[in-house]
């Protein structure tokens, strides 16, 4: 008779989503997972088969954690170009907040596992898309109340503002404050 499971594996989950965030998957290696987990390496694997099999659960956590924030930011009620500034400032607040400075887990996924890792690479690829069309509905959205020029192209400025806090996330790993953060807001605002 196998023994019953002695360990939630939602917060299992979660808390190896904070190991992978802060290491990155190569770095991450089974022993800081059992440490993180409290789990022994058997329960482990019994539980989620491989390093790499819960390495994606994590990363869909952060999906559905943290993409869907920004995106519910972005849909809040309110002025669209104040939203967006919001939003972009609670980035900044959210990078120089934590001490170990992990940015982004879709753009460090990214960046350590783009062209090794085809089902990691889709799963922020569709994490970014997600993002860059709440950026875009919000422009549509400006756009019809008045606030953005109606004849500039949605898309692109989707695209641009995507890249932008991918970027200031990749900034934020290394800010010594926020000076250069918020002065890349101003400039944002301001180009809409």
């Amino acid at each position: 008779m196998a023994r019953p499971r002695q360990f939630d594996a939602e917060v299992a989950v979660d808390r190896a989503m904070e190991v992978f965030w802060r290491k990155g998957y190569a770095a991450t290696t089974p022993q800081d997972l059992v440490d993180a987990l409290g789990i022994g390496k058997g329960s482990l694997y019994n539980a989620f088969g491989s390093k790499r099999e819960l390495f994606e659960r994590a990363l869909r956590r952060y999906r559905d954690s943290q993409t869907v924030a920004l995106v519910e930011s972005l849909e809040r009620p309110g002025p669209v170009k104040e939203r967006l500034r919001s939003t972009l400032l609670a980035l900044v607040e959210m990078d120089l907040g934590d001490p170990d400075r992990r940015g982004c887990m879709a753009a460090n996924t990214a960046t350590e596992l783009a062209g090794v890792d085809e089902e990691a690479t889709e799963l922020v690829r569709r994490m970014i898309d997600r993002t860059e069309g709440a950026f875009q509905a919000l422009i549509e959205e400006g756009q019809r109340a008045g606030e953005i020029d109606p004849g500039r192209d949605a898309a692109a400025l989707g695209s641009l503002l995507m890249n932008i806090a991918v970027g200031m996330r990749v900034l934020g790993r290394v800010a010594e404050g926020p000076e250069r953060l918020l002065r890349v807001i101003d400039a944002t605002i301001d180009t809409l």
